[in-house]
């Protein structure tokens, strides 16, 4: 069978077999599954095991299929560890019920005791719905949540096929020095977010983590929303609301790994390392210190399948944003190796079983819910992540275009101004997949953590606490606002077919995120957003808010994302970058000293042309030295179209047609 990957991209053709063999890997794999059925038959573990009401008490299941016995204990048995023995059944199952609606109530604190090796182990349940951390033991504890069923006004919000996404950690949202709640994002953040102009939220920290300065990566219960920030229902809430404000919803999903904690995470939980993970070197991430899924098992496939659509039926997500997928798709993890050829996507590196199950994971989602959206973060570019799975390829909507962030970071640190290189710009923020589509960013919560420094705090360093001021010259902080400016347009305009923006980056928020820890003396000074710069008008973060959100409204309003950016000037030497996309023109003056007041744009087509966003507007803080009033008109010089126009140093504008 031939598959229209090799049509989009023949370079693939001298990896035909092994393209062949990720399809029949994932033909095989299904069919084991579920025969000829549906992913959506196999993907209700959540449904059977963890705990559940009946008509008259409570049913728990636990899966331990080593463990020589399971016991239920907690407040409701005032803790004593073997009153309440699980029954074994088939398959390594654990079964007991409760009888009397009362014996578990909501709130009431659990744990699952696991014999083996003749001692018994606490645990926290697989399969639990919430848990709390004892403030005295600091032992974690399943907690029975059984409050009134959430009534939604909106479920279910289908993505836009323009997306800006505003990705955001409920924790650190608030300009308190402690952890934020669901209840406060929902008042506070929300409307921030609207009035900006996003219409996705992609929320990251959900699933449960031990550690708050794992910024949710380090994941120990699966089917838990995180109780750091409130309850279940509230997490509800927040999503109800904002699927009526338009805004829909994505998960930051972590099935890359998981952490490596005994006691409150999957690891050891039935005394084995295999039962999720992979035994030996394998099974560990030599980066992270956490544990690595067996994607070739079953139930691990099912454990993680019935996670997907747990989070999209219980709390209506609208869609994954998958981390670590360069990770889970080679062996070494993408640690150190540089993708430069086809080859490096098809050795022995490669795990294909993580690239089936990827395949198992976008169209078990599809099956729940037709409309949802996934996004992978992968940075090596493995052919077909983002084409559909009849294509040949794993099935995603989108990829992070991850080189982006990294590119800017590279210019501002270790080049001159002066040397920045338009043709390298143009050439990494166009680059593309055939037929793949990709998220552009500036940067994201990973350029702004301890160690390295928001863009705009990168530029300008400890100018900010002393010249942020409107009125106030100061070099530093106008070349700074100049090029965070032109970064965020040029991105926007060419980075993707979507663009993602972290929460404040938007402003310019200053400094750096670092979670409370033993070396900062476990202070929330630098894990919050400091809204108050924004909101006062007397400051410069004012005119990038403003800047940002008539950007987004100009890029909707366009629906610039349905075109592809196709090049008219790339001046290298002049470092002048102009370019059409969504029928309209941008021209782009990264020079920090030369100015064009004739500078001539070749249209390659008759009239008229008038600017409608300049970075150099005073309601951004700059100069109005572009007119945005003024029309430009086409003239013909050595048979071709254009008009000229002044540049300014260090500005970007962009005009549209008029008749």
């Amino acid at each position: 069978m031939s598959w229209k990957i090799f049509e989009y991209d023949p370079y693939l053709l001298p990896f035909e077999a092994d393209i062949e063999q990720r399809m029949e890997n994932y033909a095989k794999k299904k069919a084991e599954l579920c025969g000829n059925g549906r992913l959506l038959d196999i993907a209700d573990a959540h449904q059977y095991f963890g705990f559940h009401r009946t008509d008259n008490g409570w049913v728990y299941r636990e899966w331990a299929p080593a463990a020589d016995n399971v016991y239920l204990t907690g407040d409701f048995c005032s803790w004593d560890m073997t009153a309440h023995k699980l029954s074994r059944l088939d398959g390594g199952v654990f079964e007991i019920y409760l009888d009397g609606k009362d014996r578990l109530w909501d709130g009431c604190h659990v744990q699952a005791i696991v014999e083996f090796g003749g001692q018994l182990h606490r645990r926290v349940p697989l399969y639990i719905r919430r848990v709390l951390q004892d403030k005295q033991t600091y032992l974690w504890c399943g907690v029975i949540s059984d409050e009134p069923e959430y009534k939604w006004r909106k479920k279910h919000l289908k993505p836009s096929d323009k997306l800006f996404i505003y990705e955001c950690h409920i924790g650190m949202a608030q300009e308190k020095e402690e952890i934020g709640t669901y209840d406060e994002f929902r008042e506070n953040i929300l409307p921030r977010v609207k009035a900006a102009g996003y219409n996705t939220l992609q929320i990251m920290a959900i699933m449960e983590h031990p550690y708050y300065g794992s910024f949710g990566y380090q994941v120990s219960s699966f089917f838990a929303a995180s109780s750091k920030y409130g309850t279940p229902n509230q997490l509800k809430h927040l999503i109800d609301e904002a699927h009526s404000m338009g805004i829909s919803v994505l998960l930051d999903v972590v099935h890359s790994h998981a952490v490596g904690n005994v006691g409150d995470g999957l690891n050891m939980f039935d005394g084995t390392v295999y039962q999720f993970f992979h035994e030996g070197p394998r099974g560990d991430h030599p980066a992270w210190g956490t544990k690595l899924f067996n994607y070739d098992k079953n139930e691990v496939i099912r454990f993680l399948l019935s996670n997907l659509r747990f989070w999209i039926e219980e709390y209506g997500f609208d869609g994954f944003r998958f981390d670590g997928v360069t990770s889970m798709i080679y062996h070494d993890h993408g640690l150190g190796t540089a993708f430069m050829d086809y080859g490096k996507y098809f050795s022995l590196n490669t795990d294909v079983e993580a690239i089936t199950y990827l395949q198992l994971a976008n169209e078990l989602i599809r099956e729940v819910y037709h409309d949802a959206l996934t996004i992978a973060e992968d940075m090596s570019a493995m052919p077909g992540m983002c084409l559909a799975i009849e294509d040949g390829g794993i099935g995603f909507d989108y990829r992070l275009a991850m080189g982006a962030p990294d590119l800017w970071i590279k210019l501002i640190r270790d080049h001159r101004d002066e040397d920045w290189n338009v043709w390298r710009i143009f050439g990494e923020l166009t680059s593309r997949r055939p037929m793949e589509k990709y998220i552009g960013y500036s940067e994201s919560h990973d350029q702004a953590l301890v160690g390295d420094k928001a863009i705009m705090f990168r530029l300008c360093d400890k100018e900010m606490y002393t010249s942020m001021k409107k009125g106030d010259d100061n070099y530093i902080i106008e070349r700074g606002m100049a090029l965070h400016k032109m970064i965020r347009l040029v991105t926007l305009t060419l980075g993707g077919e979507g663009y993602l923006n972290f929460m404040g980056n938007e402003f310019g928020h200053p400094e750096w995120i670092d979670f409370p820890r033993d070396g900062n003396g476990w202070s929330h000074k630098y894990c919050r957003r400091q809204w108050h710069l924004v909101d006062d008008k007397s400051l410069k973060y004012d005119y990038l808010a403003e800047f940002d959100r008539e950007l987004i409204k100009l890029a909707a309003q366009r629906n610039i994302f349905n075109s592809k950016p196709v090049p008219l000037n790339v001046d290298e030497q002049g470092q002048v970058l102009v370019y059409e996309r969504g029928g309209l023109l941008f021209i782009a003056n990264f020079s920090p000293n030369g100015y064009y007041t004739d500078f001539r744009v070749e249209t390659g087509k008759y009239g008229k042309y008038k600017a409608i966003l300049s970075t150099d507007e005073s309601r951004f803080g700059g100069y109005d030295r572009i007119s945005t009033d003024y029309v430009y008109k086409t003239d013909k010089k050595e048979g071709k179209h254009g008009f000229c126009i002044y540049v300014p140093a260090r500005t970007a504008v962009c005009l549209k047609r008029t008749k």
